[in-house]
């Protein structure tokens, strides 16, 4: 009951004469928090993506988007101690999300505002390396960490479910424009965006398993200077499994206001005050002043 009479409420609070159908462009940074990184924006990629959305409200925003992006880690990169383990990857991330978006300020009165969203993604990454011979390898099929081989845990998905977090700044630049700067995160649950997590398995287990290949890109430490030369014994450290990875996507946000049932015209002048802007009507919702 609690339930139905929430749903009932935030349905009862649309108001379809401010309800607008919206469409944008998104274009930033990709970035990823894991095993492999110890920075935030250490080594970030080119990310883009395309947006639909339906105002419900002066405040509230219903968004489905199709976002891609290309993440990055690499031990060389990283603090020094990280150096000799000499584990490195890359990964495209494809998402398909919809969040909701709320509006600290109204934009029918004001021209611009600070803003939160929160919702549900499903994503899709297949993380790879290049070996010494500079041939692109798939990471997940080799069972870096012992994963699918008998006696060790099961593959990772490579498509998962991710909760996006984050928020801005909007600007409506024209009556039919908005341009937003945005940060925002996904909260994931694996371990293995990196292909890094858990400890080292028995090299001869990869090996008979998976190949030489496997063994060669599970550790990599005997190809740098002062690396050690021989493969960590069963069980040693090679990731940590305490915190989730998660990637994040900063960028700008184009968004161009397809329909509008009812809305103020864009007047700059204005100052923010309705009673100063020309009021439209549309689609026989009562004029507003």
């Amino acid at each position: 009951m609690r339930k139905f009479l929430i749903v009932f409420v935030l349905f009862s609070s649309v108001n379809p004469c401010f309800s607008q159908f919206q469409a944008g462009i998104f274009g930033g940074i990709s970035n990823y928090q894991g095993d492999l990184t110890d920075k935030p924006f250490r080594q970030p990629g080119a990310a883009f993506g395309i947006q639909f959305g339906f105002q419900v409200t002066n405040r509230i925003t219903l968004k489905a988007g199709l976002t891609t992006g290309m993440i990055y880690g690499a031990d060389s990169l990283n603090k020094e101690s990280l150096h000799f383990r000499n584990l490195s990857f890359q990964s495209r991330i494809s998402e398909l999300s919809i969040v909701g978006e709320f509006n600290t300020l109204d934009l029918s009165v004001k021209t611009w505002s600070p803003y939160v969203f929160a919702g549900l993604a499903v994503y899709h990454f297949n993380p790879y390396t290049y070996d010494q011979k500079a041939n692109l390898v798939y990471l997940r099929p080799l069972s870096t960490e012992g994963e699918g081989i008998p006696g060790y845990q099961g593959k990772y998905s490579l498509t998962q479910l991710a909760i996006p977090l984050g928020g801005g700044i909007k600007f409506r630049v024209s009556e039919k424009f908005e341009l937003a700067a945005e940060l925002g995160f996904r909260k994931l649950f694996t371990d293995y965006l990196d292909d890094v997590s858990g400890v080292y398995a028995d090299p001869n287990d990869i090996f008979a398993n998976r190949g030489q290949e496997a063994v060669d890109v599970s550790y990599r430490g005997d190809e740098v200077p002062g690396g050690n030369l021989n493969y960590p014994l069963k069980g040693d450290q090679r990731g940590s499994p305490k915190y989730k990875d998660l990637y994040y996507f900063t960028g700008l946000h184009l968004t161009y206001i397809i329909s509008s049932k009812e809305g103020y015209q864009y007047n700059p002048s204005s100052g923010g005050h309705p009673s100063n802007r020309k009021s439209k009507k549309m689609y026989g919702c009562p004029t507003v002043f």
